[in-house]
């Protein structure tokens, strides 16, 4: 039933019990016509002591409100109506139990009503809470009311536990409890999903807007052809300036198509125009060349005299370090010039290993260029024998290089050491050379530690399968034992026991009777008071049309133990029927 809040008009109720309860919540108590019944209302101030206010703008009264924080108690007090009084419940019972809130939930169940109870006293009760857009009643003593905003829903569910009593009837038709919760409904669902589409459609639009804000400008459209067109960009293509803008029109015509017979002509002069510009451009090449090729001179030079200078540093520090001026220099200044040495000679060896890789760097240049200036093999009959001696002298060529380059080390550093003043090495250099000798030795301790951990690795594998297959084969002897033991158990069991078993004759002689059997046993199983020999023969025979009732009567008669026959029935009635009896015959037998 639908029914419009606007279109009635009733009574209002007492405001007051319903400022008490909205203002223990902290939300302003709102009329039917959606003004607050208290102007002078604030949420700062409770009518309880201890209960702090509720923030009507909290992320709990959203789109999707979480339920009410169980750590804050909410003091339910008698709320007086104009045609109904409601009771609170015991505060010392649980919160009333609800669903899971569905998304965009409008629409609340009211169960427990009165039996009295009308839509114009369920309109006075939670009309308080909110517009109410339609009312389902039911008579079964319950409703579904649907309110305007979801916000509301939150208010209608303060009153789950309330007792409500019409009047002063103490009557049980006009006594109930309210049980209020949550209620899913297509048109609340319906228009959650509208919102969410439209939710969805800003996003899409905004971020649309961001990435056009964010995309660079598209490049100005090219001109189509044409012989004004043609003779301006003949211009810009011999300007150098704008030589790159006039090229990118010049490819987009030629790959448009504008190429025929008639304007040919013109644009073979624009693309000669356009090789012309090689020279240039090779020149500048060139001369670019030059220019880093001058710097990188300059820089080397610098470098150089750079070098030469933190070599007269170090040997300023290295002169002072000797006992006949060490001597009179204080603790501390002792310990600020032999700070100030060390620094000066890692900047030293620093920018030494700089020039080394320059330098090195130039002779890979060089020896490169030497390789790709030395001519190719021309005979393609012995290409196969060609390759593979470019490849053995690629090889010895690198050997040679690396060799090479380890003398010009060794050659560097002796020359170094020539020409420093100092013939004795520093104290630093001797550790140096201790360090790099103890670490030598360490890494070929390591290397044989690693060799051997090897050789013990595989010694352990081998042991590892060789114990596999042993066990393996105990395995297969201890399986070999255990047949051997039951196939001996076995036959003693049958020379004691079954001896006389081996004499009697098989009830079922065929495998077609065995299958028989199998499928009359299922048959039976699932008859527990029996079946008649016509029954068993009927489905029988939607299997095999073949098969007559008097060889699966006979067949039945030949296993007592398996099926017997009972009679059933009084007088004209009687019936004979066969029964599955396996299960006490495998005791018996």
């Amino acid at each position: 039933m639908t029914m419009d809040s606007s279109s009635m008009t009733m009574p209002m109720s007492d405001p007051n019990a319903w400022a008490t309860a909205m203002n223990n919540l902290g939300m302003p108590p709102m009329s039917m016509t959606g003004q607050p019944l208290m102007p002078d209302f604030d949420p700062s101030l409770g009518l309880m002591t201890g209960i702090a206010p509720m923030n009507t703008m909290m992320p709990g009264l959203g789109m999707v409100p979480p339920p009410l924080s169980q750590e804050v108690p909410v003091v339910k007090e008698i709320i007086h109506c104009k045609s109904c009084t409601l009771f609170p419940p015991n505060p010392n019972l649980p919160p009333p139990a609800t669903r899971e809130r569905p998304p965009g939930c409008k629409t609340v169940f009211v169960g427990g009503l009165p039996e009295n109870a009308t839509e114009q006293l369920i309109m006075e009760v939670f009309g308080q809470c909110g517009e109410i857009i339609a009312i389902r009643k039911s008579k079964k003593n319950f409703c579904h009311i649907r309110f305007a905003e979801e916000f509301t829903v939150d208010k209608a569910l303060f009153l789950s536990g309330y007792r409500i009593r019409l009047g002063s009837s103490t009557d049980k038709k006009d006594t109930g409890r309210l049980h209020v919760d949550f209620a899913q409904a297509r048109d609340d669902l319906y228009e959650w999903e509208c919102r969410q589409r439209m939710l969805a459609r800003e996003e899409r639009h905004r971020r649309k807007m961001e990435e056009d804000r964010l995309r660079p400008p598209s490049p100005p459209p090219i001109v189509h052809y044409s012989e004004h067109e043609c003779s301006q960009l003949g211009d810009k293509i011999k300007d150098d300036g704008k030589f790159a803008e006039a090229v990118r029109v010049l490819l987009t015509w030629v790959e448009r198509g504008e190429v025929n017979r008639r304007n040919a002509n013109n644009f073979y002069s624009m693309i000669q125009s356009s090789n012309s510009h090689i020279r240039r451009l090779m020149s500048e090449k060139a001369q670019h060349e030059k220019e880093m090729e001058e710097a990188k001179d300059k820089f080397k030079t610098a470098l150089s005299g750079t070098l030469a200078q933190f070599e007269q540093i170090v040997s300023v520090f290295q002169a002072a370090s000797k006992q006949k001026a060490w001597d009179h220099f204080s603790k501390a200044q002792r310990k600020n010039l032999d700070m100030w040495r060390k620094q000066a000679e890692e900047i030293r060896n620093m920018h030494n290993e700089q020039l080394m890789g320059i330098r090195r760097e130039e002779e890979m240049e060089m020896s490169d260029d030497d390789m790709e200036d030395a001519p190719a093999a021309d005979s393609k009959d012995s290409e196969d024998s060609g390759v593979s001696l470019a490849e053995a002298l690629k090889e010895e060529n690198d050997s040679l290089r690396c060799q090479l380059d380890a003398y010009r080390n060794e050659v560097e550093l002796l020359k170094q050491e020539q020409g420093k003043n100092q013939p004795i090495r520093s104290e630093e250099d001797n550790t140096h050379s201790q360090q790099l000798s103890f670490l030598q030795q360490a890494l070929q301790g390591m290397q044989k530690q690693l060799l051997k951990m090897r050789e013990e690795l595989k010694e352990r594998e081998a042991e590892l399968g060789k114990s596999m297959e042993d066990k393996q084969q105990l395995k297969n002897q201890i399986q070999n034992l255990k047949d051997a033991t039951a196939s001996s158990v076995v036959s003693c069991s049958q020379e004691k026991d079954g001896l006389p078993e081996k004499n009697l004759p098989s009830p079922v002689h065929s495998e077609r009777e065995a299958l028989l059997v199998g499928i009359i046993s299922t048959f039976l199983h699932v008859h527990p008071f029996g079946a008649s020999i016509e029954y068993i023969c009927s489905y029988l025979q939607r299997l095999d049309t073949k098969i007559n009732p008097g060889e699966v009567e006979a067949l039945l008669s030949r296993l007592p133990c398996t099926f017997r026959q009972e009679l059933t029935g009084v007088g004209a009635s009687l019936e004979k029927r066969w029964n599955f009896c396996g299960f006490q015959g495998i005791k018996s037998t």
